[in-house]
């Protein structure tokens, strides 16, 4: 569940850019996922995903980041259909969280705009998306295939 994240206009992103944003969040699942397949198999595994509210709504100047969550979703939702019924595969989309740090840093007013938009106008904590994801790994024998927003409702006004 590694990710790399920072903005990447189209006109400026650069293959370096491609090889580094896809490469982890996006062929790093993949072939983890495909080494640990045996051990998933034999002991009835269950995966779960972190992949982004933006996967569905790509965040402007982000569209390397945004594919790569895309791909991730789907590849959730494939693996749900092509590994069951002995491997369950489900995904978590945090909304926001930890605020970003560094080049994507957002000042003050976008925070605060975040937060508007956001019904539970507060960030979501890490144990927000630990908990949820324990659900799904340990309460939830009957969901694959399967990606929960845990955003506060931010998704809804988006």
């Amino acid at each position: 569940n590694a990710s790399v994240f920072y903005p990447n206009p189209t006109e400026l992103a650069t293959a370096q850019d491609w090889d580094s944003i896809l490469n982890t969040n996006l062929r790093a699942p993949f072939f983890l996922l495909q080494a640990c397949l045996p051990a998933l198999r034999d002991g009835a595994g269950s995966v779960v995903n972190l992949i982004d509210i933006y996967s569905e709504r790509p965040l402007p100047q982000h569209p390397l980041y945004s594919a790569s969550k895309a791909g991730l979703a789907a590849l959730t939702k494939s693996w749900a259909k092509d590994l069951a019924p002995s491997v369950r595969v489900n995904g978590v989309s945090p909304g926001a969280i930890l605020w970003p740090e560094g080049e994507g840093k957002l000042d003050s007013n976008h925070r605060q705009a975040i937060l508007e938009k956001t019904p539970l106008a507060r960030t979501g904590t890490p144990e927000d998306i630990a908990d949820t994801i324990a659900f799904l790994l340990c309460d939830a024998p009957f969901i694959t295939g399967q990606i929960l927003p845990v955003d506060g409702g931010r998704s809804l006004n988006m």
